[in-house]
């Protein structure tokens, strides 16, 4: 893998957090066992599956503008919990309803508030997230994250990797976007702040999309201990 670059120069660290910074799967299987708690393993994972095909599929469509006008994260919550809900033989609106709010209730990562509360000792830290206002506020407070900024792409009407997602944060820090650093653990996340200039770091998740050969990213870190070592070495 690639080292810290000793060029690089950050002024702030913007993070995705689905999948980056909370375990997104963990805290909807979650969700979805509560909804149906004889369901067994493998009937979660499927489950799970339907929920993320949803909410990727609608996602893509309005970043690409395929058809569909933007709705915010929590109308498409709401319809992958129906999806969810239907396909498990269950008709009780409130169970759906909890169901659609377990998007809100994710874990973060074992590394994840220590490595934020290291990072911030440093940079300016700007939360970028596909979920709405609403429902990031419910993430933060539930997993413990601590930002200067948090960011929905509810702000630009449209989801990520739509360039506008990731200017929201460039205009926030008043900064060009290449003194920015986004981390993610998503590799087609960091390639649209590629294609703004913004500077991308790759943390390794059990979850989330590796990077391909053909991926050429400033840092590519363990965990977040590792990504502050990184960046301890690049600024001296």
């Amino acid at each position: 893998m690639p080292k810290a670059i000793p060029e690089l120069e950050i002024d702030a660290v913007v993070f995705d957090v689905l999948g980056t910074l909370v375990d997104e799967p963990a805290g909807l299987r979650a969700g979805i066992r509560e909804l149906a708690p004889s369901l067994d393993d493998a009937e979660v994972d499927r489950l799970l599956a339907l929920w993320q095909r949803h909410i990727e599929r609608e996602q893509r469509r309005m970043a690409e503008d395929d058809g569909r006008p933007y709705v915010a994260s929590d109308v498409l919550d709401r319809e992958a919990a129906g999806l969810v809900a239907d396909a498990a033989g269950v008709d009780d609106p409130a169970a759906v309803a909890a169901l659609a709010l377990s998007a809100r209730r994710l874990p973060p990562w074992p590394d994840t508030v220590t490595g934020l509360a290291r990072l911030a000792e440093r940079f300016p830290l700007i939360g970028l997230s596909n979920a709405s206002r609403t429902a990031l506020l419910g993430l933060n407070a539930h997993a413990g994250l601590r930002w200067h900024q948090a960011l929905s792409a509810e702000d630009s009407r449209t989801y990520k990797p739509d360039p506008a997602v990731y200017r929201l944060a460039v205009t926030v820090s008043g900064r060009p976007p290449e003194r920015l650093l986004m981390v993610a653990a998503h590799a087609w996340d960091l390639r649209g702040a590629q294609r703004l200039g913004l500077r991308t770091a790759y943390v390794a998740r059990p979850v989330g999309d590796p990077p391909s050969p053909s991926d050429r990213f400033d840092l590519y870190a363990d965990d977040l201990g590792h990504l502050a070592d990184q960046l301890d070495r690049a600024h001296g």
